[in-house]
């Protein structure tokens, strides 16, 4: 006890592996550019992040005494396993061909009311994924162990199985909140008894497995925990700023996806019931059970289709970029939904990157997130205070709109993007993890409100 800790954070886009030493201090980062696999059906990049992981483990054993790894992930992937081995290799959520049978698959989905679980494209429902599995092979899922894809990483490297409610509460179709229980469809179709053992997140699984220790050269008593969802670990640390406390907060978590996770003051069932369901609001589940109203749209993917890299750049501070913005509104210039199908808040609209000729990409994709930020806050009521955690908080251009759009709101950023780590640490109980110090967002000079009612009425008719 009291070593350091090792928190691998698996995304769809990148995956990063921080070093925590016992005071709660981050002393490394390691970044790798997960890859899309596309033989056959479109595959999650395990191989290629198993390997970097090997690599990055070896380099921290090497710069402190690693007591602990805590593994967390996206909410869309699952594992297979049979034995010790992974019976198929991972879908990439967005690959389509996984809802080719999608039509006999909605029939069986538990409604909406039950689940939180939206129908969502592709195969960002965990249900398709099986679904489609099972369809496609002639054994099917017979004498397998099911995994949501943090746990498929604890797993890895312990050999201990488990699932875990924030990943299967992520809309999945497998879980029914309000019961704390499988769907109907998950018990029907037999995945809820193959399922693994469902496991509190904050439990240490094992200790890491003699392969590893081989690989790696860490230390046979380095804890492994069960882990979870990442934006729920997001959550977790934003619930721990004295600024959100006692106050109906909401943290929107900004990366490959924007989510916003409303924490209300009181939770009224009849919130959860007004959500509307084809607008990509859905019902998240914390690490204690708890429903959690949510909205979420692609928002790093659209920036990233809209402008390239999709990083904040370290000198997007410039008053050039924000005076840029600002023209942009007074000019009424718009970029209206939306660059990914399927999903977000106009899930109907789509235009094509081509049918867009900007001058300022970068900028003009900020202040258009910004716009469908908003909108997907009033979607969960969002009210009183607001967190921008992860990548964008580091775009003052995104931030400042976002203040202007919602001057009611307390609009805070805090001083890196690594709340999802910190929030790891905080759920295992480990080292004396501080809140970084947060700062509240001035609004962007200028008025808005006519861009704002008028870009929506645009984009209604978009969708």
């Amino acid at each position: 006890m009291g070593g350091w800790t090792i928190v691998m954070d698996v995304g769809k886009t990148h995956s990063k592996a921080t070093l925590w030493d016992e005071s709660g201090a981050c002393q490394a980062l390691r970044v790798y550019a997960n890859e899309r696999l596309s033989r056959g059906p479109v595959n999650l990049d395990a191989s290629g992040i198993e390997t970097w992981l090997e690599a990055v483990l070896r380099e921290y054993a090497k710069k402190g005494p690693v007591d602990a790894i805590i593994p967390v992930a996206h909410g869309a992937g699952v594992a297979v396993l049979r034995g010790n081995h992974l019976r198929f290799a991972p879908l990439d959520y967005e690959w389509s061909g996984v809802s080719a049978d999608r039509a006999t698959y909605d029939r069986q989905r538990d409604p909406f009311a039950y689940t939180g679980s939206p129908a969502l494209p592709a195969g960002l429902n965990l249900g398709v994924q099986l679904h489609w599995l099972e369809a496609n092979d002639s054994e099917g899922l017979r004498d397998v162990t099911i995994l949501p894809w943090a746990q498929y990483w604890a797993w890895l490297l312990c050999g201990v199985p488990a699932a875990e409610v924030t990943s299967l509460g992520c809309h999945s179709d497998l879980w029914r909140p309000s019961d704390a229980t499988p769907s109907a469809l998950c018990v029907r179709r037999g995945w809820a008894d193959r399922m693994a053992p469902l496991t509190p997140a904050d439990q240490v699984l094992g200790t890491l497995d003699s392969r590893w220790i081989g690989r790696t050269g860490l230390s046979s008593r380095v804890r492994v925990y069960c882990g979870l969802h990442d934006s729920n670990a997001a959550l977790l640390d934003a619930r721990c700023h004295l600024a959100m406390r006692g106050h109906d907060a909401t943290m929107l978590s900004t990366g490959t996806w924007f989510v916003a996770m409303r924490s209300p003051l009181q939770l009224d069932k009849s919130l959860l019931e007004s959500l509307p369901e084809h607008r990509d609001c859905l019902v998240n589940v914390d690490p204690r059970g708890a429903a959690v109203p949510s909205s979420r749209f692609m928002g790093g993917r659209e920036i990233e289709l809209l402008a390239g890299n999709s990083t904040p750049p370290a000198n997007s501070t410039s008053d050039l970029d924000q005076q840029i913005a600002i023209d942009a509104i007074k000019g009424n210039r718009m970029i209206l939904p939306a660059g990914v199908r399927g999903v977000g808040p106009f899930p109907n609209a789509f235009r094509a990157p081509t049918d867009l000729k900007l001058e300022h990409p970068r900028v003009e994709s900020y202040l258009y997130a910004a716009m469908l930020a908003d909108v997907s806050l009033d979607l969960i009521g969002s009210c009183d205070t607001l967190l921008v955690e992860g990548r964008f908080a580091g775009a003052p251009v995104f931030v400042q709109a976002l203040a202007a759009l919602r001057p009611t709101m307390k609009v805070l950023i805090g001083a890196d993007d690594h709340g999802v780590a910190r929030g790891a640490l905080r759920l295992a109980g480990i080292g004396h993890i501080e809140s970084p110090a947060l700062s509240q967002v001035g609004a962007l000079p200028v008025e808005i409100s006519q861009y704002k009612s008028a870009w929506r009425e645009a984009a209604e008719r978009a969708a």
